[in-house]
């Protein structure tokens, strides 16, 4: 299993559908295709825990980018983010983990064109890279598409200087 990533919300905000409608804009903006099947995933209590999509880049025949993206159920048992203050954030401001990214090493820049996007209609939303001690805002996500595309963009600090 590779490296994933979410994208943090409110709980006061997040639905799946909003999620969903999100995602199409943002793949709109990015450039990149978008594929949805509605394949459902259910617990074995029959319980429904997400929908996937696949994000892809629209040269797919030329290289194989993409990451699946899983939009959870309101009911999900995983929808908690219990790492506010190891990532920098209010540990009062409770956060949804959604849009869970499966594996994001070698598209790092697919990732990038579709996260810039949706936190430009997100802006008080945050990107984080599982196992890593910080979150990405709309903010650092300016600064970073202000210089020039740095392959390991998603594995670096956003506070530290972008020259790092």
């Amino acid at each position: 299993m590779g490296t994933s990533a979410s994208i943090l919300t409110s709980p006061n905000k997040y639905t799946p559908e909003r999620l969903l409608a999100d995602s199409i804009i943002s793949a709109f903006h990015a450039d990149v295709m978008l594929n949805f099947h509605n394949s459902k995933n259910y617990a074995s209590g029959g319980q429904f825990l997400s929908t996937t999509l696949s994000i892809s880049d629209k040269n797919v025949r030329e290289n194989n980018d993409s990451f699946l993206l899983y939009v959870d159920a309101l009911d999900n048992p995983h929808l908690d983010f219990f790492y506010n203050q190891d990532v920098g954030l209010d540990s009062n401001n409770k956060l949804y983990q959604v849009g869970t990214m499966e594996d994001i090493y070698g598209v790092e820049e697919l990732v990038f064109r579709f996260v810039y996007h949706y936190l430009e209609s997100n802006p008080d939303d945050y990107f984080w890279v599982a196992d890593y001690d910080w979150v990405y805002s709309w903010e650092d996500m300016q600064k970073l598409k202000s210089v020039p595309y740095d392959s390991d963009w998603c594995y670096k600090n956003p506070k530290h200087s972008t020259n790092d």
